[in-house]
Parts: structure tokens; sequence; C-alpha cells
């Protein structure tokens, strides 16, 4: 039915409604041009069998002069309900004073293969005013319908502005995580998983003068996947854009705060004692301290690592250098006496069960790191010495994948949680020398992920990044807080 609305319309406005003028009329040249002819702007309306089917709509007009007493009325790009008509015009309407405005007045007929139609139009026109009514009885085929045309409009002085830009869109709510962006006409943020999208409330900027449909303000359900299409028309209405807003993407965190731990004589433990685990329990045997409970300023606690230098000889079982650490995984000191000391560390759990959904995108913490005073080579127990290096400390996160292409299940150890091929998504941070909090936001790397994939995750922390080939300096700190994974649906 708008289809052949349309056709119609456009049929209608294409044509000359009313005829010439004679040379006993009156002669409004001068009014034409000076006071009448320019850009209006306004609103349309349409309805059909007494049914409005469009209230509101946008609309610019040209009024140009046809002759001494008649006028050209066209609407440049004239649309419906995303229905593109194109070009409109009325031709050559007579005009008739009545007092400082002027009235229009006409008919015709039309007769076209399946379309009759009576058309009678009225306006007028004057003292930067325009108003026109259409009424149309159609006769498409054998159905009946009467389709009221309504336009009133403002002449425009030339300043208006042109511009039909969103600038700028945001949320000041907690369920959004990350405040839209503008790509295009494409406007996308991301939500809290689980949050309730159904009533957020955005704010607009848009170009001076301009003005934007549904308004800033308004609460929008972007629920279920739910889009919303935000229509900018410029002040001097010549230019119109829409804007599509939606949501990009829900995201879960993970957070670990390291509030819980048991005490010890040497080294602390950091609780759950079934998702994280230490070097400390080895170098416990020697006396070493390698992980202590810290006690921020705030009276909440953090993880400080230490780098142990064993005070005696090494040997094969006993390193010289042993980086404090914490990581998600578990101990287990067997392999040490097979002369597998990077084995001992057992990187990762499942990822479901840490409730982990979703692709992990940023990694987020702080840190503190003060490095020890000498640097020492001890990747070979025979032959340990002094280099120039400064000790750095590490802070990985990795997601791999639980089981290989045989299907036989994986586990990162120290030799190749940095490089192993199963690894889908990982996140680095290397610390240096500073007394305050510093904190970090890291991307994570994604390399292969497969949202039905089965994974492990691992968070691993040193106080000697190079710990695993037995480098680092004695007394080299580490001290970690308010880690958080995000990750994304």
């Amino acid at each position: 039915m708008k289809k052949n609305l349309f056709f119609l319309f456009a049929l209608i406005c294409s044509m000359s409604l009313f005829t010439a003028c004679s040379d006993d009329d009156p002669d409004y040249t001068t009014v034409i041009n000076e006071e009448i002819a320019g850009n209006y702007k306004g609103t349309l309306g349409v309805s059909i069998n007494g049914q409005a089917v469009a209230q509101g709509m946008p609309q610019r007009i040209t009024v140009s002069g046809a002759n001494a007493t008649s006028i050209n009325l066209s609407l440049t790009n004239f649309s419906f309900s995303g229905i593109q008509v194109g070009d409109v015009s009325l031709e050559n309407c007579p005009m008739t004073q009545n007092g400082t405005s002027y009235d229009f007045t006409g008919t015709t007929e039309l007769n076209i293969t399946g379309l009759t139609a009576s058309v009678n139009a009225t306006g007028t026109i004057g003292n930067g005013n325009v108003s026109i009514t259409m009424d149309i009885d159609a006769m498409l085929g054998t159905i009946e319908q009467t389709v009221v045309v309504t336009y009133t409009g403002t002449k425009l002085s030339g300043t208006e502005g042109t511009g039909a830009d969103i600038t700028a869109f945001t949320f000041d709510s907690e369920a959004v995580v990350e405040q839209p962006v503008i790509n295009g006409t494409n406007i996308t943020f991301k939500v809290m998983e689980g949050a309730d999208i159904t009533a957020l409330v955005p704010t607009i900027t848009i170009s001076e003068g301009a003005t934007v449909t549904p308004a800033s303000g308004v609460a929008q359900d972007f629920s279920n996947g739910k889009t919303v299409t935000y229509t900018v028309v410029s002040e001097d209405y010549a230019t119109t854009k829409s804007y599509t807003v939606s949501v990009a993407a829900s995201q879960s965190i993970l957070k670990y705060s390291f509030e819980d731990w048991t005490d010890g004589s040497n080294n602390d433990t950091l609780l759950p004692e079934d998702l994280w685990d230490s070097s400390a329990a080895g170098a416990g045997l020697l006396g070493g301290t390698l992980l202590k409970k810290e006690v921020n300023e705030d009276g909440t606690f953090a993880a400080k690592m230490i780098t142990f230098e064993y005070a005696g000889t090494p040997n094969s079982l006993l390193p010289k250098i042993t980086a404090g650490s914490i990581f998600i995984g578990e101990f287990d000191f067997t392999p040490a006496f097979l002369g597998d000391r990077l084995s001992c560390t057992k990187f990762g759990v499942s990822a479901n069960s840490l409730g982990l959904k979703g692709q992990p995108v940023r990694f987020k913490g702080m840190y503190k790191y003060t490095a020890g005073e000498t640097y020492l080579d001890a990747s070979d127990y025979n032959n340990v010495f002094e280099t120039e290096d400064v000790d750095k400390g590490s802070i990985v996160a990795v997601l791999y994948k639980a089981k290989d292409a045989n299907g036989n299940e994986v586990i990162l150890t120290g030799h190749d949680i940095n490089t192993s091929e199963n690894i889908v998504a990982f996140a680095s941070i290397i610390t240096e020398n500073t007394e305050e909090y510093v904190t970090f936001d890291e991307e994570f790397t994604i390399n292969g992920y497969d949202p039905e994939g089965e994974y492990k995750f691992a968070i691993v922390c040193s106080s000697s990044k190079d710990g695993d080939t037995f480098k680092g300096a004695g007394g080299s700190t580490l001290i970690v807080d308010e880690f958080e994974i995000i990750c994304e649906e």
C-alpha cells in the first residue's frame, strides 16, 4: 500500500496543478522575489482513510517564482518510512492575496493505468510561513483510498547550521562498561553481563542547531540484541542522518584482591589454596622468604613476592636464584628430584571452574616493584656470575587449550608458559622500579580462540622475570593487587 501511495503522491507532486495566469492577473513579482522565494523548513504529515501514518516528519521545501502570479514548490530527497520518493514539486501555483498572505488552490484529475485520482490542493504563504494541504481521492484498481498530506513550515534566514552529526554519545550507568564508540553512522558500546539494559538513558551531543530523534535523555531498551535508530536533522533541514546504536558485547569480570591469607613464620599462604600456589614451598625448606602478605595504607592486603638468593653452594636440586611467585595452579616439588625444576610449577585450572565466560580481552591491576642490588646469572649452577643487568618483575595472564590435538590433557609449566602453541590468549606486563603503585590495563593477544573450546586459565606473577632460567637479583620485590580479567561474549 505504501508503494502505491507514493507512486500516486510522486505523480501528483510532479504535475502542474494549476493553469497559467491571464493578462488581467496582478503582478506579484516583487513580493515573490523579495519575500516569498527561498527555503522553508517544517513538518509533514500523512493520513490514509483517516488513519495517521506519519506525523511531524522534518521536511525542507524550496519556493521559487514561476511567473508574475505563480510559484513553484519543490521537496528535495523526499522520503517516508524508509521509502525514497526522490525530488517532487508543485509547479505553476497561482497566488491570490489574502491580507498580508497569499492563498493558492486548485484541482486536477489523474487517469493513469490502474490509477485514477481527484486532487484538491490548498495553501497559504506569506510572512515567512507556508502551509499546504492536499486532499486526494484515489482509486488504485478497485481499492478506494482517501489520502491527506499536510505541510507547515517557516522560511530560513540562510544562517542556520548545516551539520547533522552525533559528535558524542554517552551513558551514566554502571551497566555500561565501555562507553559508545562512534564509527561512521554506527554506534556501539559494551555492557556488564546480566545487567539491566532495558532503560538506558543516553546523553547525546549533536551539531549546533540540529535536532535528534529520539531525544537525548530519553530511556531506551537495548536488551536482547535490540538496536535503536537515531535520526539527526540539520538546523536548515537540508541534511538528515540516521545512526544505529547497539550493544557490541557483554562483559564479565574476574576479580582477585588478595584479601585472604594464612600467616606463616617465613612464608604466608595465599588463599584459596585450591586456586593459588607459589614457589615458596620449595625455598621455605631452606629458610628463604618468597611470599608475604602486604598491608596497604588503607588496611587492605596485597601479595608481596621476593626473589630468594640461596646462601650456600647451589646444585641441581638447590638453585642459587629462586624467584618469588604466585600463580593459579599448583606447585609440585617432585620433578625437582629428577633434575627438572621448571616442571614443579603447573599453571592453570579449568576456565569454566573460574566462571570465565567468553574471550578474555583485558587484564587490569596494579603493582609496585623494587629490584635487588646484585643481578646473578645462575642458569648454570656450576658457573654463577654477576652481570650489570637490572632485575624486573613479570605479570602474565594466559588462556590455553585444555587438550591437544590428540585429546591429551595439556599442563603448562615453567618450560612453556610463555611459548606454548596451545596458548590462545596472552597478556604480559614487565615491571620496573617504582615506589608507588602503578596501574596497568593490558589487552590480550588472541590466537585462534574458539567460543566452544575447552580451556585452562592462569595468572603467573614473578619477582624476577627471568626466574625460570634462574636469573635475577636477591631481594627483588614485586607487590601486586586488584587484578581484573575482562571477558567478552
